[in-house]
């Protein structure tokens, strides 16, 4: 069967249509966050098109029972807790040690949003920490899998929430300011998308592709933080703008599509939503879209940096080198 073009796809694509006809059998590919929600929905579609899936969870149990119930029982599971550098190293040493030589596809799908103000394990503010800093380290440490694949993808699940705030190089983890758990979300969400651009910067030439998703809007376990205060805010925030609620399979369709269909140049150190690359905007009220500053080449350059400064290790080309 012959897969339709990419750019066919849209917001009410699933998964089951973006992969229809597809082969994945001899792909490797790791996901973390597949204990809920998009996570488990992206495992399930891949897996049932032949790929060898590896979930990334802090809670194997509760993962393999959500796997089962949904169909996708063949899926490995690896225990991480990305709010923890050391529960990160431990994974991916465990992983390199049990003989794994290739990722194909590695989907950064894991992640908190919106949480009270708290500190991960090391010291980060929570949600930079976590779906920032846990996703920067494993990745560099699983790097040289990733670039014995050849052609190898990294897809991380942004937001359009990256619209409530740049990344702040000089007070990541809210020290001199006052914390708002939309801003720390969005700082975090613009961090991700900044992660892809350099990752993707670095590595094209070696074949490794980078791109940010925004999956939509999904009522999923994400939204556990979630208060009356915290949702009023998100709507004063949008100016009122309606979203637009998606399912869990037309919520997972993006990071599949970016992944596996779409073309590696069109998505390269790029946004996309709606299964589609998203245009460059400079109004938060603009949907879809990227504002500019979350694909800043040097902000991502910097931010790299920094990163490397705090989880403690400097990355070259697959390779740890130790502070």
């Amino acid at each position: 069967m012959t897969t339709l073009p990419a750019d066919h796809f849209d917001a009410d694509s699933t998964t089951d249509e973006v992969l229809d006809g597809l082969d994945l059998n001899g792909r490797n590919v790791v996901i973390t966050g597949t204990s809920s929600g998009l996570g488990i929905e992206t495992a399930r579609a891949l897996s049932a098109r032949g790929a060898h899936v590896v979930g990334v969870v802090r809670n194997i149990d509760k993962a393999r029972a959500a796997l089962a119930e949904a169909g996708a029982s063949e899926v490995d599971l690896y225990e991480a807790d990305l709010a923890s550098l050391e529960s990160v190293r431990a994974f991916t040493d465990r992983y390199v040690a049990d003989g794994h030589d290739r990722i194909d596809v590695l989907i950064a799908n894991a992640g908190i949003m919106a949480c009270p103000q708290g500190s991960t394990t090391d010291g980060f503010e929570l949600q930079f920490g976590t779906n920032h800093l846990g996703h920067f380290l494993l990745i560099n440490r699983l790097l040289s899998l990733l670039l014995n694949a050849k052609a190898a993808r990294v897809v991380m699940l942004s937001s359009s929430g990256h619209r409530f705030g740049d990344v702040s190089l000089d007070d990541p983890n809210f020290e001199r300011t006052p914390y708002d758990a939309w801003m720390a979300y969005g700082r975090a969400k613009t961090a991700n998308v900044l992660f892809a651009v350099e990752l993707d910067r670095r590595y094209r030439s070696q074949g490794l592709r980078a791109t940010a998703v925004h999956p939509g809007g999904i009522v999923t376990d994400l939204g556990r933080h979630l208060t009356d205060e915290t949702i009023n805010a998100l709507i004063e925030a949008r100016s009122g703008a309606e979203i637009k609620w998606k399912n869990v399979q037309q919520g997972a369709a993006t990071s599949v599509w970016a992944g596996f269909v779409a073309d590696a140049d069109a998505v390269g150190g790029r946004y996309c939503e709606d299964c589609a690359v998203a245009p460059v905007i400079d109004d938060v009220a603009h949907t879809p879209g990227v504002m500019g500053y979350a694909l800043d080449p040097d902000t991502a350059a910097g931010l790299w940096t920094l990163s490397e400064h705090l989880v403690g290790e400097t990355f070259s080309a697959g390779e740890i080198q130790l502070r």
